[in-house]
């Protein structure tokens, strides 16, 4: 069984194809991850904040509703 030639020229240079590309977008991947961890640390301090900002409002809502409910189970 005899194999025609072009279809392994075109495996193989797909192959040095994308040896080569993976050397040139290696860096670009790099800066893509590095941009998407440094978002996603944005994002969790931005969320950590509003959730402390959350609870500090609850907790003034709860000292605020305890404080003027106070009088009036005394009284």
């Amino acid at each position: 069984m005899k194999l025609p030639f072009s279809p392994f020229l075109l495996g193989y240079g797909a192959g040095a194809c994308t040896v080569l590309l993976g050397k040139r977008l290696r860096p670009l991947l790099l800066e893509l991850a590095t941009v998407l961890y440094r978002l996603t640390d944005a994002v969790v301090v931005k969320a950590t904040m509003k959730q402390e900002d959350l609870a500090n409002l609850l907790a003034e809502a709860r000292v605020r509703a305890r404080h003027t409910s106070e009088p009036a189970a005394r009284g």
